[in-house]
């Protein structure tokens, strides 16, 4: 496991302060259910954050880290189908329920292949819904241009999430030192992609 730097400490801290900005001022005039999904989405990724700050790139290791992580786009993307598409919203509340049992229980009741495709399902759609839903909103003109840069969040977000699931299941896209060493810089940028999306809502 790559050690790691104070590089990587100084990025993760920037990432925790913007997901802290975000929450406390990031989140005005929204309706309740999109205000806690966010809320607790940049949490989850301010805790995740100081926890790799504190134990470093080990704390990747624990089965708990990799489903509680999978809060962060499960909130994301919950935060924006309760802002944009209300409609959907209870469908998408019990996918959100289902995939993050799903993921829990495969975590530590089945095979490494089986809980790897499971999480990549779920975070594939998380992370498709977050991409892609704010780039369209932007080009139908139905929020600010600058909106998009929450896309490039999401597109991010599940990069991140795809490299870490299937380095985890012992079946890693890039080598494990070139995985930990993008990390940091793939958070920060995502962060920092999502507050300043964010601000053209």
């Amino acid at each position: 496991m790559k050690k790691i730097s104070i590089l990587d400490r100084v990025l993760l801290l920037l990432t925790v302060l913007l997901a802290a900005f975000q929450i406390s001022y990031g989140l005005n005039n929204l309706s309740f259910l999109a205000t806690w999904s966010y809320t607790a989405g940049f949490g989850v990724l301010l805790v995740a954050g100081l926890l790799l700050i504190i134990l470093g790139f080990e704390g990747l290791e624990s089965q708990i880290v990799v489903i509680v992580s999978t809060l962060i786009p499960l909130c994301i993307s919950m935060g924006l189908i309760a802002e944009h598409l209300a409609k959907f919203i209870i469908p998408y509340l019990v996918f959100a329920a289902l995939g993050f049992a799903a993921i829990a229980i495969t975590r530590y009741a089945v095979e490494d292949k089986t809980a790897t495709i499971v999480l990549a399902g779920v975070h594939g759609i998380a992370g498709s819904l977050i991409t892609f839903l704010p780039i369209i909103l932007s080009i139908q003109g139905k929020v600010s241009a600058g909106y998009f840069l929450v896309g490039i969040g999401g597109a991010l977000i599940g990069a991140g999430g795809l490299l870490l699931a299937f380095l985890k299941a012992g079946k890693p896209i890039l080598s494990q030192k070139t995985i930990l060493t993008v990390l940091p810089i793939l958070l920060v940028l995502m962060t920092g992609a999502f507050v300043y999306g964010f601000s053209f809502r």
